[in-house]
């Protein structure tokens, strides 16, 4: 692992490979969903090769999060970790690049991606791409904080329209950045639609740092479509990851042309108990029915593709063990899991184009 990033130093734009045939994996940063938590949890189950921090807001009167801080200073899954941060201060954004290389990061990265809407009216995440021209500048005073410290952005393709790639593409290869991952949707197509694997594909042939692909990857078979489309360098996987956090190791068995090994409804349960546990030790003060709700948001992805009445009833319950009881009654069992969500869902939408 560290290798890669050793071999960086000396090339910077080392193609990022593990091993021979086996793209590089990262978990996808999430808003309330990837934190030290989640990442011990995913790393039980094989883990990505490199993990992601949820975004450091950063403004006039921001300093590091102290719990963010922890999935840095804190990680014991022995992979790279790189401080993700949000922001459209110039001088605050290298600031706290500053402050980020105190600590052990494998690299500093940029949201342009975020589609939110409170952060793309603050013209920060996704709303930073209605402004090439403030990219640019930012990119530039960004790469020149960050020296020997490797330099990440996360985008979209575009704000409005895929055709926006076009114009942000000289500027992501003017500023020397060490790797560039796509989202390859627009803002304004959120989670809702197909993606343009057309435009990471024209990324790859343009730039010299590797490029990740990054949307709808749900299972083996959509993420090695988008690898064979793209030509990209390796994937990163969000929403997949939390509904089926084994897809990495799944993955892995792929690109070495091993048989998949299928994953169990009992399996499941199993995350779902240990994702409660580690959320729960957490809370410095407990409270249960807090507690459930959180869980709640890993559930909804979680139970897409098994019978609608699970999350139906995982939506209502109110105590531990009424929500212990729902997952066992749907989930103590053998039956193979589902390998697809449905697809009109707001959740998982699209990804048939790769199948």
């Amino acid at each position: 692992m560290w290798y890669w990033l050793v071999a960086v130093r000396i090339s910077p734009f080392a193609f990022p490979v593990l091993s021979p045939g086996h793209p590089a994996l990262f978990l996808a940063p999430m808003q309330d969903i990837t934190d030290l938590p989640f990442m011990r949890v995913v790393e039980t189950f094989g883990g990505p090769d490199f993990y992601v921090t949820e975004y450091f807001r950063v403004h006039i009167h921001s300093r590091l999060d102290p719990y963010l801080l922890r999935s840095i200073t804190e990680n014991a899954t022995g992979k790279p970790v790189i401080a993700q941060m949000i922001g459209q201060d110039e001088d605050e954004l290298v600031r706290t690049i500053h402050e980020l290389k105190k600590h052990h990061i494998a690299g500093v990265d940029i949201n342009l991606g975020c589609p939110a809407p409170v952060v793309c009216r603050k013209d920060a995440g996704g709303g930073l791409l209605r402004n090439p021209q403030k990219i640019d500048l930012l990119l530039g005073a960004m790469r020149d904080a960050c020296h020997d410290t490797r330099f990440t952005v996360k985008t979209r393709v575009g704000y409005e329209s895929p055709d926006e790639f076009d114009d942000l593409l000289p500027i992501f290869a003017k500023h020397n950045i060490d790797l560039l991952t796509i989202h390859g949707r627009t803002v304004r197509e959120r989670y809702q639609t197909p993606v343009h694997p057309e435009r990471i594909a024209q990324a790859v042939a343009h730039l010299s740092c590797p490029v990740i692909a990054n949307g709808n990857v749900i299972n083996v078979a959509t993420g090695l479509r988008y690898l064979e489309e793209t030509h990209a360098a390796g994937l990163m996987i969000g929403r997949g990851a939390i509904r089926h956090p084994w897809i990495f190791s799944q993955l892995r068995e792929a690109f070495t042309g091993k048989t998949i090994t299928p994953t169990l409804n009992h399996q499941v349960l199993s995350y779902i108990e240990l994702l409660y546990e580690e959320t729960a030790r957490e809370r410095t003060q407990f409270i249960e029915s807090k507690h459930v709700q959180k869980m709640k948001k890993y559930l909804i992805f979680i139970v897409q593709g098994h019978p609608p009445e699970l999350e139906h009833h995982i939506r209502r319950a109110k105590t531990k063990d009424e929500f212990f009881q729902i997952c066992r009654d749907y989930l103590s069992n053998s039956e193979i899991v589902p390998d697809l969500p449905p697809e009109n869902s707001k959740l998982f939408c699209g990804f048939s184009q790769f199948l």
